[in-house]
């Protein structure tokens, strides 16, 4: 069996829309992660995916903003792509035919526990390194 990690509640991803931490993997290298609601009949679904666009290194989730959710779809701030916020595939744009690269969670009583047993939890938040790419050049059509 999987040890678990609490992260945060249900209630705090869905009040912010999203929720970001940072895990080392088992290769050594610190990913960022992020949280963000999945629709269930529950109501009390979260999924949890690598802060990382499968058509190129660009971040999902950016401190200050978080990770833009349209209509239960995670939005690339860069090309405009589009993807589901529950399985994390995208049918369109540059990441047409890509999924985002999940990370195991459950929820249990409301609260969001970290369960994958190839990362280890380092800390909430993002790493905040100090690449362009937090204000992306974007290419999308679509305004924010």
């Amino acid at each position: 069996m999987s040890s678990r990690y609490r992260l945060t509640s249900v209630d705090a991803v869905r009040e912010e829309g999203s929720w970001a931490f940072t895990v080392r993997d088992e290769h050594g290298t610190d990913e960022e992660v992020f949280l963000v609601p999945c629709d269930d009949e529950d109501g009390d679904a979260v999924e949890a995916w690598v802060n990382r666009c499968t058509h190129e290194a660009q971040r999902l989730y950016r401190d200050g903003i978080g990770a833009i959710v349209r209509n239960g779809e995670v939005v690339c701030p860069k090309h405009g792509s589009l993807f589901d916020a529950c399985s994390g595939y995208c049918d369109n744009g540059d990441a047409a035919d890509t999924t985002l690269v999940s990370v195991d969670v459950d929820v249990d009583d409301g609260q969001v526990y970290l369960t994958d047993d190839d990362v280890r939890f380092l800390y909430e938040g993002t790493k905040h390194d100090d690449g362009d790419d937090d204000d992306p050049s974007s290419t999308s059509h679509l305004q924010f």
